[in-house]
Parts: structure tokens; sequence; C-alpha cells
């Protein structure tokens, strides 16, 4: 690249700012310009429903880079600063302000927005819902003992905000339309264990229910679902999932498919834009399939990917879906991609009885014909490579003795000779 070329990168999460970083250490001497919607510099997400909300991460710890790195490393970053229009023939983005700004390659981090629930009352003041650091901070405001907190949506976000808020000693209830809890990620044996786990710390479920309207003066005060039931509420957070935002890229004319969609060099339909994290539609090579990830490793990942592709190098982007969360006394990393419908039963390793509120120790894996296409391991650690390997044979084809699999004293590494 030449040093005269301007890369514009549009998003200033996490996904940027590494995209940012890697540009600079794979000695891209030209100019550099990270636009971010929020005031704040770039963050990480994960401590907004893990760490800040418990009080166990500070503030600081969240952000990817400290103050001065931007400028140390001839980063333009500008906050507060919204792109309204890609102009793909002139190549340039036109911002909030009406400022132009040319790009020789431009790369898409624009991340996701929150679904809203649209029920009367949903406006109401106490209905929260969790993106940014200011979320995290008014959410946690309301987190005390005794406060009555209602929970829509029983996925990772939604689990993570009760579990925080029954350490507060706050009352606590989740509704969600499925039957159990991540019964869409995780299927019914795995979600089970969810299920039990915050049932033993005192979390009430209400299963295969909506919201039908939110109740209250000005205020939240209760929640009727569509059962009838009436919960009463001093605040409510909702937690029904993200919709990735793309409507900078169609009114752009690119090609945009549940995201921005581009091939496995993280490239669009245009050869001068990428993208990259929640936002990007992306082509696996090794699962041979479009998929949108919206989780922290594919954004911590995917931005140094994209960085590589705008420089010409012959990137291919096949990290596999990863993800981890931490609830009570349960932490857990999982890797790989299965449909729902797409394996045939579960193995476990170990016993994944919730007993007395604990947290069992145990590693999960989800497997079709013999093929491990995805695995969990809970409060078991330092085994995601182990994991990822068995996963990623699976999808080549190859099966494994599932005995063997399910053996605690048959190392994982023993599996795939």
């Amino acid at each position: 690249m030449e040093s005269s070329d301007t890369f514009v990168i549009v998003g200033a999460g996490l996904a940027g700012a590494k995209a940012a970083q890697t540009l600079r250490e794979e000695g891209f001497a030209g100019r550099v310009i990270l636009l971010g919607a929020e005031p704040e510099r770039p963050y990480e997400r994960p401590p907004l429903s893990k760490g800040l909300l418990l009080g166990t991460t500070g503030w600081l710890d969240a952000y990817v880079h400290e103050p001065g790195w931007y400028a140390a490393n001839h980063v333009e970053l500008r906050t507060a600063t919204r792109v309204t229009a890609v102009d793909r023939d002139l190549r340039q983005v036109v911002l909030d302000t009406g400022e132009r700004l040319g790009y020789d390659k431009l790369l898409l981090t624009i991340g996701s927005t929150p679904r809203r629930l649209d029920v009367p009352g949903a406006d109401l003041d106490g209905v929260r819902y969790l993106r940014t650091l200011d979320d995290s901070a008014e959410i946690g405001t309301a987190l005390v003992g005794g406060a009555r907190l209602v929970v829509i949506g029983a996925g990772w976000i939604g689990l993570e905000v009760a579990a925080a808020a029954r350490q507060y000693g706050a009352t606590v209830t989740v509704v969600e339309t499925a039957d159990l809890p991540l019964q869409r990620v995780l299927g019914d044996e795995v979600a089970r264990v969810f299920a039990d786990l915050h049932r033993g710390h005192d979390v009430t479920f209400h299963f295969g229910v909506g919201v039908q309207e939110m109740r209250g003066a000005g205020r939240v005060s209760s929640v009727l679902l569509t059962d009838g039931t009436e919960l009463p509420a001093d605040t409510v957070v909702v937690g029904v999932g993200i919709q990735p935002d793309t409507q900078l890229a169609e009114a752009a004319g690119l090609k945009v498919d549940n995201g921005i969609v581009t091939d496995a060099r993280l490239r669009t339909s245009d050869p001068h834009i990428f993208a990259a994290g929640d936002v990007a539609n992306a082509h696996h090579p090794l699962l041979d399939r479009q998929l949108r990830v919206e989780h922290w490793a594919n954004a911590l990942n995917g931005g140094p990917a994209a960085a590589r592709s705008m420089l010409g190098q012959q990137v291919e982007y096949d990290r596999l879906p990863y993800f981890f969360s931490d609830q009570y006394d349960l932490g857990m990393e999982y890797s790989g991609w299965v449909d729902p419908s797409g394996y045939d039963r579960v193995v476990f390793r170990g016993d994944p009885a919730v007993v007395g509120g604990r947290a069992p120790e145990f590693l999960a894996f989800w497997v079709s014909d013999g093929r491990v296409l995805a695995g969990m391991n809970a409060n078991v650690w330092d085994v995601t490579d182990q994991i990822q390997a068995l996963v990623r044979a699976g999808h080549r084809g190859r099966a494994v003795d599932l005995d063997r699999l399910a053996d605690p004293q048959v190392p994982l590494g023993d599996l795939l000779p």
C-alpha cells in the first residue's frame, strides 16, 4: 500500500480498534481514520454484563487501548461521529456534519443494535437494554437488595444480568418464549443445566410466554404476560437478541443478507469495502456456509483479519465461533457451530447435574454420526485447543469413538491420532 493511501474504519468498537492496531503493526504508513458514533473511545462489551455489573471490573479495564495510544500510533480517532452515507463512486464517507472523507479502502465494523420490544409501555422509564457503558451503569444502579427485576429473554445477556442481580440480592424473574434458557443455542440437554443453575439461585422462570404490555405511571411497575400473569417490576431488562446494523450498507448498495455479506477474506460486494465483527455475514471456509457471529472473539480476531486483507495479504478467516460466559460459580467456553436440529446427541464427559445450586464440572460435545461439531467446557480449563481440534476434525468428516470421548480418563488429545 502507498503511504498516501487512506483507510477509513467505520465503527469504533473492539473490531475497529483492533483493525487499526493491526494496520500499524503490519507496517501500513498511510492515513488511518477510526470513526465511532459513541462518545467513548473503543471498549470491549463482555464486561458490560459481567465484571462491570458485578463490580469486579473497573471502567478503565474495559477500554481496548490507553487514551494516548491513538495519537501515538497516528490513528485519527473521531468519537461521537456518525457516518450517514457511503459514496462508492467517489470513495467517500459522509459524516453527520456534512463533511466528506475520502478512502482508498473502507472497513465497516458497525456492529449491531438491540432488538426492541414493540409492546405498549415499552418506552416507560425503567425499561432497559444493555449495549453501551452507560446502559451497564444504569442497570447496575438498579441491582440492589430487594429490588424486583424482570428480565425479558433467557439468552446470554439476560442470564448474566440475572446472575449479577441475584448476587446483589434482587428478586429476579426471567421471561422466555422458548421452553428453556439458551435452547436455540445449546439444545435441550445443556439448556437444562442453566435452568437448574438459576433455579438453584432462586431465579423464577416463565417459559413459553411473551410480553403483552409494560404497565406503570411514567415508570414501569409491572409486566403483563401473554398468559395473563402480571409480574411486579422496579426495573425491566430486555435481552431478546441483536440485529446487525446494515442500514448504511444497504443504502450504499452492498449485498446484505442477515448482515453485510463477505467472502472468506472479509471483502464485501465492493472490492474496496470490507466488513468484520457482528455486522459481517462472512463465508466460513471450514463450515462452507455464510455465518454471522455475534460474540467477542469474532470482533477480536475478525478486525485484524480484515485489516490484513485490506493490505492485500492472503487471508482466509476460518476461526471457529467461540464465546464464554460467567454465571454464579459457573464459567464456560463454547467452540464450534451446530444447527439446533443438526446433531443427534450430546456426549457428556463428567456429570452436568447441578446439586444444591452449585455449578458442575463437565465437558459437553454436540455430535452427529460420531463427528464432534461443537464442544463446551464448564468449570474445566485449558482444554479449548483440544476441543477446537476435535471440532475442526468433525467438520472435516472425521468421527471419534464416543465411549472414549465420554471417558474422563482418556486424554482429549488421544482421540485424534
